[in-house]
């Protein structure tokens, strides 16, 4: 397993060149340069992959789930042999720094394989009697062959998230990966290799949405898609796969609310709010980018708060001691300035941060933003609402639960929530009447698998993780047997 100039596209188990023979540069963010290159690929990759997905189908879905998970487990263990390598990749690809690579979007796809293949073995049917009338049972059957499109702000981590409970359940896959970090996904192609998965079981088709991707939400006989990532493109693919019937699951953007009480654990809710602003540049649909403090203790939070983010290691994410790795592109730093100049148009002032910081020689040329902090902005205006997807927070002091509620709920969004409190009654009460899929009492990022993923408003449909991604990914089928004698 090894990084190549020419990543290539897996389709019927074979590393395979595009057939239109073009390639896209692929560029590392830390230094903007070219280090690879990635297949441009098209419609003709997709037909394709569509059929050796289709060849491969009628064993697959047959193949007992027992056999299915140990196949995942041997791919899970790959991974994991070469995590450091993965790590690395993921660091250069993506700009994030390389401890977090090791520490988390690793790790975390190689639970992502164990779960799911761990779970389709207790995953049950349903039985109901009527009466000495009639028994029912339910069952849930593959799809077929369904599209997994990924984000690239968790390139490995989010890929794997989809396209393991696809195959766990019996589907097989045509996936694409973000052309700007395709990188770990073509070491998962050689990996996929060695560790025995069924020829057309998984294909990868790299290159660009509009034509790459189009081609799999489009294709007739890709029958499912799971798509994650910007909202305007989640529209475009529910107003293009809809009138196809086919299903849909979408993970989109986020706005999400920090809403500390005067009440909370002030250290422990400091140490993660922190984490919850910055990790990964921000670039974490999950990120808590509205900050909203009871006013009894607004002072405090922001003079602390801003002499810790001032501490926050910018850097090389090659280097262990930084904190902060780079934009994943210019164009998405650019866009990222746009915002900031923006927040003081609205009003806002900038507190710390908000400018392109100097790195060393090797990074000189990087995408590179300072952690920023922002104060003054009304609830309401762009910044506050609008998902900027950047280290980049505001923060707003409130005077009663009526008011943070509404505040926090003036978005389009409704990912997720942090609440930071000790009262069991106001964090119940809280919780219920925010506008978020994902609510977290006095933590974040804290993830059960077997729990449900997902948002409401414009953050997306349907939803993701444990039972209910095997539910999306299968057709349930009643059977119906007549016990009444004749």
């Amino acid at each position: 397993m090894k990084r190549e100039k020419y990543i290539k596209n897996m389709i019927g188990g074979v590393l395979t060149d595009p057939a239109s023979n073009q390639y896209l540069d692929n560029i590392n963010p830390a230094t903007g340069e070219v280090y690879s290159f990635i297949p441009d690929s098209d419609k003709n990759d997709v037909a394709s992959a569509v059929k050796a997905a289709q060849k491969a189908l009628p064993d697959w879905m047959n193949t007992p789930a027992d056999l299915r998970g140990k196949i995942m487990e041997r791919v899970a263990d790959l991974i994991n042999q070469n995590l450091a390598y993965f790590a690395e990749s993921e660091s250069i690809d993506n700009g994030k720094s390389i401890e977090l690579a090791r520490s988390v979007d690793i790790p975390r796809a190689v639970q992502n394989f164990r779960f799911f293949a761990s779970a389709i073995r207790s995953f049950s049917s349903e039985a109901h009697m009527m009466e000495n009338r009639a028994v029912n049972y339910t069952v849930r059957q593959p799809i077929g062959i369904v599209g997994c499109i990924s984000p690239w702000n968790l390139p490995l981590y989010l890929f794997t998230w989809k396209i393991s409970p696809a195959i766990a359940a019996g589907n097989c896959v045509v996936a694409k990966p973000s052309e700007i970090t395709p990188m770990t996904a073509f070491l998962l192609s050689q990996i996929c290799i060695e560790a025995g998965m069924p020829p057309g079981v998984l294909n990868i088709v790299h290159g660009l949405g509009s034509k790459a991707g189009e081609a799999i939400v489009t294709h007739p006989d890709i029958k499912a898609i799971s798509f994650t990532g910007g909202t305007a493109t989640g529209k475009h693919i529910a107003a293009t796969a809809a009138p196809m019937f086919k299903k849909l699951s979408l993970e989109l953007g986020g706005k999400n609310p920090n809403i500390i009480f005067a009440d909370c654990d002030f250290d422990k809710m400091m140490t993660t709010s922190i984490r919850s602003s910055f990790s990964n540049q921000g670039q974490i649909c999950l990120c808590g980018s509205r900050i909203f403090i009871e006013k009894p203790i607004y002072e405090r939070f922001k003079k602390e708060f801003i002499e810790k983010v001032r501490l926050i290691k910018v850097g090389d994410p090659a280097s262990e001691n930084t904190q902060l790795g780079a934009i994943v592109s210019k164009q998405h730093r650019d866009k990222i300035i746009d915002y900031i100049k923006l927040a003081k148009k609205e009003g806002g002032k900038i507190l710390c941060g908000g400018h392109i910081p100097e790195i060393n020689k090797r990074c000189e040329k990087g995408y590179f933003i300072e952690p920023t902090v922002i104060e003054g902005l009304p609830y309401s205006c762009r910044v506050n609402t609008e998902e900027i997807f950047g280290p980049v927070v505001s923060i707003t002091p409130f005077d009663t639960e009526e008011e943070v509620i509404r505040m926090a709920n003036a978005t389009d969004y409704g990912l997720a929530c942090s609440i930071w409190t000790e009262s069991l009654t106001r964090a119940h009460h809280t919780a219920a009447r925010i506008q978020a899929g994902i609510v977290w009492v006095n933590c974040w990022m804290l993830r059960d698998l077997r729990t449900p993923f997902g948002g409401m408003k414009n953050s997306g449909m349907g939803r993701e993780g444990g039972f209910e991604a095997f539910r999306f990914f299968t057709e349930a089928k009643n059977v119906c047997i007549n016990l009444e004698k004749s």
